[in-house]
């Protein structure tokens, strides 16, 4: 990583994509904040007696990296933040947070902000093509691992690190990196994206101030690609035209449209489909089959939740509720849409398995295959591919403005949501980005 491109300038086309993708996490923030998870990392961090940056939708002012740490938590509370299928991670979530926290300390603009961004998302994304699936399905989570070291990438390029201070700023975050899957569904999900982007500032900090790491941190005998179980052991590949190509324009940055795991999205988008077109309710289904790739059942792990983390990481109740009601949205998941008799009735009736004709190649947690058997003798399929929101189906700028709008709304009043997203939206213009998170601040 010692020839990291430190000083490159990503196209117009990439910085874009940033842009938007700050607009997204900032408001899944705002709709994070208030969430159980949230408030408990805000008061650890608010005892610490402040500091210089903001704690987004609150009155809360912390050091760097403890506003990291609860902005992170926050943007992925909800799982509402967005992914990339070649990371396997949610990158906005740990990026977002760090770049801010870091921009605050350096006075930045609007426009070395996105640069930042998306110096961390090549990163991030050369290490997922480089180590998953193999790395993702030994148990890692990549939104707390890969996410670490593209925060540090980040923060490196805001705080000013040359090459080789950077270099000793991502061996540093190889060292803090972690994550597991098994803590789905609970908590410490949305708590390792706050990890991540804490330990990203903290990495460049301590760059930054002189301290040193190994050279082999990465693709050494006891480096990071074996540790954690990498598909591949060299670097060379997936650096090698850094600064040159761009991850962010190739693959895309997937936003959700539905507040639960991605591996969720292509059933519900087809299921939702095929009730507005063939016009059954609940009531008129006898069994919903759902086929999906070998990667979906390991991060949908809950068949029965108990709670509503557990549900965003359920096929049976994600599926039930959007034939239930013909949506879903935050309420979904609150106590509410958990307890609703309908739902909790046709769950049952969802069955999940490893469809074998599903393309291969396609990357994980992308595709399904949905049969829906009706009590009048009558079956219903489609296959998704995808779901709205990816690369190939993108939001448009109304769908994002409502999004959130409706999630900033959650933690501030409607007015400062609207000048915060006028804000968002010519945020390359932002000549001090300390303009923009004293909007946020809350009260």
């Amino acid at each position: 990583m010692r020839n990291f491109a430190v000083g490159a300038r990503p196209p117009s086309e990439a910085r874009a994509r940033a842009a938007a993708a700050f607009l997204d996490t900032i408001g899944v923030t705002l709709a994070g904040a208030p969430e159980p998870a949230s408030r408990i990392v805000r008061e650890m961090v608010a005892a610490d007696a402040g500091g210089p940056c903001v704690v987004v939708g609150t009155g809360v002012r912390a050091s760097a990296a403890g506003a990291a740490l609860a902005n992170g938590t926050a943007a992925h509370a909800l799982d509402y933040d967005d992914m990339c299928f070649v990371s396997l991670a949610h990158p906005s979530a740990p990026l977002v947070p760090t770049a801010l926290a870091a921009a605050e300390l350096a006075g930045a603009s609007g426009s070395a902000l996105v640069d930042a961004y998306v110096v961390g998302f090549e990163i991030e994304g050369r290490l997922g093509a480089l180590m998953n699936p193999r790395h993702y399905h030994r148990g890692w989570h990549c939104t707390s691992t890969l996410g670490t070291i593209g925060a540090a990438a980040a923060a490196s390029r805001l705080l000013g690190l040359d090459a080789i201070a950077t270099g000793h700023a991502l061996a540093i975050a190889a060292s803090e990196a972690s994550g597991l899957k098994e803590n789905f569904g609970t908590m410490v999900k949305p708590l390792h994206a706050g990890l991540a982007a804490r330990n990203g500032v903290l990495a460049a900090l301590l760059a930054r101030g002189g301290l040193t790491a190994s050279e082999g941190a990465f693709d050494g005998t006891q480096g990071f690609l074996v540790a954690f179980s990498s598909e591949r052991a060299t670097l060379d590949e997936a650096v090698a035209d850094l600064g040159r190509r761009w991850e962010i324009v190739d693959t895309g940055i997937t936003v959700k449209l539905y507040p639960s795991c991605a591996g969720t999205h292509p059933t519900i988008d087809a299921l939702l489909g095929l009730r507005r077109e063939q016009g059954f309710s609940s009531d008129d289904v006898d069994a919903i089959e759902v086929g999906v790739d070998a990667t979906t059942p390991t991060v949908l792990i809950h068949a029965r939740p108990a709670t509503g983390l557990e549900a965003k990481f359920s096929m049976p109740f994600s599926a039930a509720s959007a034939v239930v009601h013909g949506r879903v949205g935050i309420d979904s998941f609150e106590a509410a849409g958990l307890a609703d008799p309908a739902v909790r009735a046709l769950m049952p009736r969802v069955t999940m398995h490893v469809d074998g004709s599903l393309d291969p190649s396609a990357p994980a947690l992308t595709q399904a295959r949905v049969t829906v058997k009706l009590r009048d003798g009558r079956s219903v399929s489609r296959a998704a591919n995808g779901a709205r929101g990816y690369p190939a189906q993108p939001a448009s700028d109304a769908e994002l403005g409502e999004k959130f709008m409706s999630c900033a709304t959650r933690a501030i009043s409607k007015g400062a949501a609207e000048r915060a997203l006028e804000m968002l939206r010519g945020i390359e213009r932002l000549d001090d980005v300390r303009t923009l998170m004293a909007a946020l601040g809350g009260k």
